[in-house]
């Protein structure tokens, strides 16, 4: 793997000299053994002790109810794709635990009882095969939309197989699989349609095939009714990248453009046009750190996550580009000769603003930005300037404010897009909004699952330890006293550039809010609040920043006396799940509780578990002695001591997350055990990263999750 310019690499001292108490991590290796017989006998001892706690509680059952019934209410929005005058869905509910793939006519999907047109049925399908299958989603070759590629993952996991479905019906046969159409076993697969009897395919090819992180680096193209090991080879990148995927751009005439991504590192990547003469892929002239968006009006958008200035081409001066900005150059120049045209600037974010999301109509491409934390979607279109050249207009989409709007579907083939709203104390609301006449109308709102006149929303800042003013949100009854008893839940992610922006959530509602507690969410850094800079000032060893931001947000509830360390609570998942870690071994004295899901807690072997490697450009190296030496202070299950206080711990889990390790929350939580200290453990077999595969699973882990938080929090236990 690649170092840091000027860092010696080194395996770095052994584990046994770490901080904390001398122990022996390969005493705990047993439990990297995912389904291993010792393992599993632990997990089952673990998970037998810890529910006969969480669901001896009185409230347990009556939680469990309100989250199923909120979880799989018919009432609930059913969001969908559009594609060639059919509205696609995935939807799930207490008749359909595994859920049903399903469709409507466009026309037909705003009245109050669509329609539906059942295309698959997970359950029967599941029960058919004598499968556990998940459903992980579809890809269907435009303009037809017939031919469709099904994902189905066995109990969650990312892994999938990958099965040919018809929509049509064909010679007067059935909807349904195809009999001897495409079938690609089960892997961490991405694939392309070519055309009707053509794929692109990254999958795993057999031994040599995958990279560290567990990717596909080699692009074949397969045929109809070929093998797999026929498949031809058209791009490879290397072992030492995180993978190399086929990717497709479309125009709004419908015509495709294939090539592939090569990602170098998790946030660095070249990206390559297959020429239809079937000469040497051309390499995009993007800087490594920016993103393609597609292409709107001949014109290619590129997100920027680095500043960077063009090389000028013919003597032609090109402008310098700022870390955040969406540019664009024309497309068909680029096609033609392989050259970087002139690039322009569309839409530069301020200070705190900062680009969420850039999704492509027929009519106008729909950016999403975040401006302090609350999220509105722009229409920009190309307009004809008096020069006579192609200048950019906007205009903003009237949606509600102060909460989160965005874009919930647009294809750059479809004249119509969904747009959505959603506020802490807002439900879903879906709209319908014709890019090309800029008529938005309401069509779909989620019921209110509790009564929201009763509270309010503020938005506060905290100085971070350097100075940084970081915001977050609190979500309290009108008549909240500050006397320091609010029981009150913190939530953070801090990490790869994701923002943590306001939503709706019935379950927060009824089993925090109403009996009494108060929700935070922090906008700490290594998110995407205001941008890339934002997340990338916590990156590697710069990441404690991350640390003390919500260490900040913790203190100033407490010096505001919203809430008080025996009131207060944690709660993050995967490297949310790390950041509540971190808070339980820095700062155990802060928090009374804290709910560590799916999480990264063994920060000197992540990169060999599983897709860890892919994460070292967030986390650090830790075969790297100066990024492990920081690593070594930071990791969780390292500094654990035998000599301090700590909160009662609940772990979360899933057997089949083949993302994030399940032995990282394991082996914590085996330390614990062999120190003496309190925790409560629970590993769900199935689910994946999400930890849960449906929808009562779901139910179950919220219900266990705001059990403890009442026992921790409300009672004081």
């Amino acid at each position: 793997m690649a170092v840091l310019a000027g860092a010696a690499v080194s395996c770095g001292p052994k584990e046994e000299t770490v901080a904390g108490p001398a122990f022996d991590p390969e005493a705990h290796m047993f439990l990297e053994e995912v389904e291993g017989t010792e393992a599993i006998d632990w997990v089952k001892k673990q998970n037998e002790r810890s529910l006969a706690v969480l669901q001896g509680d009185a409230r347990y059952q009556a939680y469990y109810d309100e989250a199923l019934k909120i979880a799989t209410s018919k009432a609930r929005i059913p969001y969908g794709s559009i594609r060639a005058g059919h509205v696609y869905n995935f939807w799930q509910d207490d008749e359909h635990e595994r859920g049903l793939w399903r469709r409507v006519v466009l026309g037909g999907y705003a009245s109050e009882a669509p329609k539906w047109e059942t295309l698959l049925d997970i359950d029967e399908l599941a029960k058919a095969e004598s499968a556990n299958w998940v459903y992980k989603g579809v890809d269907c070759l435009p303009p037809r939309y017939e031919d469709c590629l099904v994902e189905l993952s066995d109990g969650g996991k990312d892994a999938v197989r990958i099965r040919e479905f018809d929509t049509s019906l064909q010679n007067g046969g059935p909807k349904g699989f195809v009999g001897g159409g495409f079938d690609i076993p089960e892997a961490k697969t991405t694939l392309a349609w070519q055309d009707k009897d053509t794929l692109l395919v990254a999958t795993d090819w057999g031994e040599g095939s995958l990279t560290e992180s567990g990717y596909p680096f080699i692009v074949k193209r397969l045929y109809r009714g070929q093998k797999l090991a026929d498949a031809v080879e058209v791009f490879r990148g290397t072992r030492e990248n995180v993978g190399a995927f086929p990717m497709v751009i479309e125009d709004a005439a419908g015509k495709r453009y294939l090539g592939a991504a090569q990602s170098e590192t998790f946030f660095t990547s070249s990206f390559y046009y297959f020429p239809e003469t079937g000469s040497a892929p051309l390499k995009f002239p993007i800087p490594p750190k920016s993103t393609p968006q597609g292409v709107f009006a001949d014109t290619l958008l590129v997100t920027l996550e680095q500043d960077w200035t063009p090389a000028s081409e013919g003597g032609v001066g090109q402008d310098a580009f700022k870390t955040g900005d969406l540019i664009g150059f024309k497309w068909s120049s680029f096609i033609a000769d392989g050259k970087l045209p002139k690039v322009e600037l569309v839409f530069r974010p301020t200070e705190k603003q900062a680009i969420q999301g850039v999704a492509l109509s027929k009519g106008a491409v729909l950016l999403s930005i975040s401006d302090n934390v609350v999220l509105k979607v722009l229409a920009y279109t190309r307009a004809n300037t008096s020069e006579g050249g192609a200048g950019w207009k906007s205009k903003d989409i009237p949606l509600p404010e102060k909460g989160s709007a965005g874009v919930s579907y647009a294809n750059i083939s479809e004249q119509v897009a969904l747009l959505g709203f959603e506020g802490f104390l807002q439900p879903d609301a879906l709209y319908q909004y014709d890019t090309v006449a800029g008529t938005l109308k309401q069509i779909k709102s989620m019921p209110t699952w509790f009564d929201a006149s009763a509270y309010q929303v503020d938005q506060n800042e905290a100085t971070s330890k350097d100075g940084t003013k970081i915001p977050y949100f609190v979500v309290h009854k009108k008549d909240l006293k500050l006397d320091g008893s609010n029981p009150t839940l913190l939530a953070g992610y801090g990490g790869f550039q994701v923002s943590e922006t306001p939503a709706y959530s019935g379950t927060v509602g009824k089993l925090w809010l109403e009996q009494g507690g108060v929700y935070v969410l922090a906008n700490i850094r290594g998110g995407g609040e205001f941008g890339p800079a934002w997340h990338q000032a916590g990156l590697k060893t710069k990441r404690q920043v991350i640390y003390d931001d919500f260490i900040a947000v913790a203190e100033d509830l407490i010096a505001k006396k919203i809430t008080s360390k025996e009131k207060l609570g944690a709660i993050g998942g995967s490297n949310g799940g790390l950041l509540v870690g971190v808070m339980f071994t820095q700062r155990p004295d802060l928090f009374k509780a804290i709910v560590c899901q799916v999480p990264l807690l063994d920060m000197l072997r992540y990169h060999k578990l599983l897709a860890g490697a892919s994460w070292m450009d967030e986390y650090g190296d830790p075969d790297v002695a100066e990024e492990r030496a920081f690593l070594e202070k930071l990791s969780p299950y390292h500094n654990l001591k035998a000599d301090a206080a700590y909160p009662e711990i609940y772990f979360e889990t899933s057997t089949k997350d083949d993302r994030v390790h399940p032995s990282h929350a394991r082996k914590m939580a085996k330390r614990l055990e062999e120190m003496g200290k309190p925790f409560l453990y629970y590993e769900n077999i199935d689910g994946g990263h999400s930890a849960a595969a449906n929808q009562r699973e779901a139910a179950r882990r919220a219900a266990l999750e705001y059990t403890y938080l009442a026992r921790k929090l409300i009672d004081g236990q």
